[in-house]
């Protein structure tokens, strides 16, 4: 290795990224600089040289080197003996934005087309070449995977790096102060990353409890040891996640606020289906709650559910549970950030150092340090005031000094704050107030791009008149203030989050009209992060639910813009209950619309643990509603009043109450009954679903004969409206059949059952020939229970032949859909399996 320590050379700004080949995928596209003789003429200065070509992973794997394919002609070279490339070793080969190695030489025997590259994991095994790197100022920093930068997150700026807010350095990321503790828990991380194939672990619990600190601790651990490691970022759809599966070192996917990202999760469990599994393929959730969102999101697919069934879900706990230890980890965050202080624009002149060593030691037995930020937080505030005369920072802080430490902080950031706005001649222009209130707007709903931007200041009383350049300002200034991670994006986070929860909360408590604004214009993704971040911040002590009561109130105001949101956000934050409050209050509102309440209920999830309550309430409300106005004109409601038993029996029995469940289908039965009898033209087809609801209740409390004889009755009503209109009606009679087959079969009437799902299977056969995209994946399913009870009455070749049909089916529907049938065709197979082994 050379050093170039000519002074004319600049040392380079950004923080060196290094890279290397994660999967055996061919055609990685590179480039290199250089200045080989090819390009060097006699007289004249030193010329350069750029080309690009493409690295095969699989080429030079044997001897530890890469072998870049040059995209351009191979140049004509006549001096024996010699190379073109000659004076191009060392040369940096970049794959897109991480050096993936350097060039070593012209490859023999390729007429000048290739070239070899020495991969920087070789450069990085060489234990001088990292000292050499570290005494420079250049440490390693692990090897990131070529092939999947285009999906990671962007990191924080390295150790070293200019910051322009000193709350940056808290950013876990960044890993400012070093990681201690929780021995135990990474060791169990470490086995589990140990074990060959797919896994997935939920870590979850409240903000600041050190779950990305500790994800990024395990991260570069694995990464030391040749890992591949990705933190997607949040817009990464499911196709290019799918890519994962070509991935041939081990993987550790970490996704960071799981709850809100449950569809990249289902992506990458189709990854791993068609993952060799060789190699470990982990990915490890963080979140503040588990829950319902947990329940859903492991219940996304079959497939899904088959490879999380055992996925563990640990709640992390306070790291600095015993007050003994805490003195110490204080002043090691204080020492640690003491010596970062410096590279906070603005903060360079104060001797830190001096002013960690002589901070006096601090209360700090109150529960609320155990939490690991809010101890990194107060060491970060403490040092700060050391610069600001009669600061109380230096004092041993109150009990309620837990509660106000983000305060301290945001009046440093504040500072912050009001520098950036004289830069950027906003004062006086603007009020300090207008000013704090955009940048909590900002974080509140944020914006994908400067228009959006520009329609949320519209939406702001105090900016919507100023002119469109100084609105434009207000969106520069946040800019430089929170530089944006992704490209596009206005602005980035003020981080941690606490920080911008709290500072939001003050402004939304000082200004609660502020949400109302912001609510009309909003789009679904702004609507959504509005009700995350307002539940956060109303979640803290400060406030004395004060911010509950406004966010509820702004739920039901806005109710019917925000519905599916609220829905969706109470089961994945960590204080629902606003949220909850607000749809307990609009079903019991006797104002309330009956099509606003059909409505809220149509958004409310199955099986969800957080709004089982409110979800009976609801179909109750509607029940209650339909059945006052049936009494008054049942020619026009009793269809209405069945409709909402049905659902009515269905909640009921979601939550264990299968008799008053029962109670709700029976009654919704004799209406339906009574209206069929009426005009079964009209009804008959209704009273047939009943009847198939009622022999699922029926069963559920162990009265099967009855339920065998409801849906032996809808099959006969399904068998009429499908004589009279196939078209319409042979699905559902189909799906009957198949019903009864099952009922049929745990009677210990096998023969009656193989009939009902034979002449199903006859049916759903006609209807994929004519129509297979809709109808070819209940053919397979059809097939493959034909193969189970034909297997049963000891008819194993035939359901052998069953079975191996809808293999067949799902092998095409899995190609046609990724992902979508991985787990239906795992089932057919492990039922082929089931029927070879019997004995011929």
């Amino acid at each position: 290795m050379l050093l170039d320590d000519e002074p004319a050379w600049p040392m380079p700004k950004a923080v060196l990224r290094w890279g290397r080949m994660a999967s055996d995928r061919p055609g990685t596209s590179c480039q290199t600089w250089g200045v080989p003789d090819l390009a060097q003429r006699s007289g004249l200065p030193v010329e350069a040289v750029q080309m690009k070509g493409k690295i095969n992973p699989g080429t030079g794997f044997v001897g530890n080197q890469y072998v870049m394919d040059l995209l351009q002609h191979p140049p004509q070279w006549s001096e024996e003996g010699t190379s073109p490339w000659g004076g191009l070793s060392g040369a940096a080969v970049f794959c897109d934005r991480l050096l993936a190695g350097v060039v070593a030489s012209d490859r023999a025997y390729s007429g000048h087309g290739q070239l070899n590259v020495v991969p920087a994991y070789v450069m990085h095994h060489d234990l001088a070449f990292r000292a050499a790197l570290a005494e420079h100022g250049a440490p390693a920093t692990g090897l990131e995977a070529v092939e999947l930068q285009h999906l990671a997150d962007v990191e924080p700026a390295g150790r070293g790096a200019a910051l322009g807010s000193p709350a940056a350095l808290l950013q876990a990321g960044r890993q400012t102060v070093p990681f201690h503790g929780r021995k135990d828990l990474l060791a169990d991380l470490r086995a589990w990353c140990g074990r060959d194939g797919f896994g997935a672990w939920l870590l979850h619990g409240p903000g600041g409890q050190g779950k990305t600190r500790l994800a990024h601790h395990l991260a570069g651990l694995l990464a030391a040891d040749g890992w591949a490691v990705l933190w997607p970022r949040a817009d990464v759809i499911a196709a290019e996640l799918r890519e994962l599966r070509d991935v041939a070192k081990p993987l550790l996917v970490v996704l960071d606020y799981a709850e809100a990202r449950t569809g990249q999760l289902t992506a990458l469990v189709e990854a791993a289906a068609h993952h060799p599994g060789s190699k470990p393929f982990k990915v490890l959730l963080l979140a503040r709650t588990s829950g319902d969102w947990w329940v859903q999101a492991k219940s996304a697919t079959l497939l899904v559910e088959d490879y999380l069934d055992d996925a563990p879900s640990i709640r992390l706990e306070p790291l600095e549970q015993d007050p003994g230890p805490r003195p110490e980890a204080y002043r090691t965050a204080a020492r640690a950030l003491a010596g970062a202080l410096p590279n906070v624009r603005g903060l360079a002149g104060h001797d830190w150092r001096a002013a960690a060593d002589t901070l006096p030691a601090p209360s700090l037995d109150h529960d609320g340090f155990a939490n690991a930020l809010t101890l990194q937080m107060t060491a970060l505030a403490d040092l700060l005031d050391t610069t600001t005369p009669g600061s109380p920072g230096t004092a041993p802080p109150p009990a309620n000094q837990v509660q106000k430490v983000e305060d301290r902080l945001l009046g440093h950031e504040r500072r912050h704050w009001q520098h950036g706005a004289t830069a950027h001649g906003l004062n006086p222009a603007l009020s300090r107030t207008t000013l704090e209130t955009a940048l909590a707007a900002a974080h509140l709903v944020g914006a994908t791009d400067r228009e959006q931007a520009d329609h949320t200041w519209m939406r702001i009383p105090t900016l919507a008149d100023q002119p469109r350049d100084r609105r434009d300002t207000v969106t520069a200034w946040i800019t430089a203030l929170y530089p944006p991670a992704e490209s596009g994006r206005p602005w980035g986070a003020l981080q941690p989050d606490r920080l911008a929860e709290r500072h939001i909360g003050n402004i939304l408590a000082a200004d609660p009209n502020l949400a109302e604004c912001l609510v009309d214009g909003a789009d679904d993704a702004q609507a959504t992060q509005l009700l995350t971040v307002y539940s956060r911040a109303a979640a803290h002590p400060t406030f004395d639910g004060s911010l509950n009561d406004h966010l509820t109130r702004l739920c039901v105001r806005h109710h019917s813009r925000l519905a599916p949101h609220i829905v969706a956000t109470t089961i994945q934050v960590d204080h629902p209950q606003p949220l909850i409050t607000a749809l307990d209050t609009l079903t019991t509102d006797p104002t309330t619309a009956v099509s606003d309440l059909i409505t809220l209920h149509d958004w409310l999830p199955h099986a969800s643990q957080r709004l089982a309550r409110t979800a009976i309430q609801l179909v109750e409300a509607i029940t209650n509603h339909y059945r006052a106005l049936a009494e008054a004109d049942p020619g026009a409601h009793l269809p209405d009043l069945a409709r909402a038993l049905s659902n009515l029996s269905v909640r009921l029995g979601e939550v264990g109450r299968q008799r008053e469940g029962l109670e709700a289908v029976e009654e919704a039965v004799t209406i339906r009954r009574a209206l069929a009898e009426a005009n079964p033209g009209a009804h008959l087809p209704d009273l047939a679903r009943a009847l198939s609801n009622l022999s699922v209740r029926l069963g559920e409390v162990g009265r099967r004969a009855e339920g065998l004889g409801a849906v032996e009755e809808a099959v006969r009503h399904y068998r009429a409206l499908a004589e009279a209109n196939p078209d319409a009606h042979l699905p559902d009679l189909a799906k009957a059949l198949n019903n009864l087959s099952i009922d049929l079969g745990e009677a210990g009437r096998q023969t009656e059952g193989l009939d009902a799902i034979q002449e199903a299977v006859t049916i759903r056969r006609a209807l994929a020939e004519a129509n297979p995209d809709v109808h070819l994946p209940n053919l397979a399913d059809a097939l493959s229970n034909l193969s189970i009870d034909l297997g049963e009455v000891g008819r194993q070749t035939e359901g052998l032949e069953a079975v191996e049909e809808a293999v067949r089916h799902y092998r095409a529907l899995a190609e046609a859909n990724p992902g979508q049938f991985d787990a239906d065709l795992q089932n057919s197979l492990e039922t082929s399996a089931w029927l070879r082994s019997f004995p011929e």
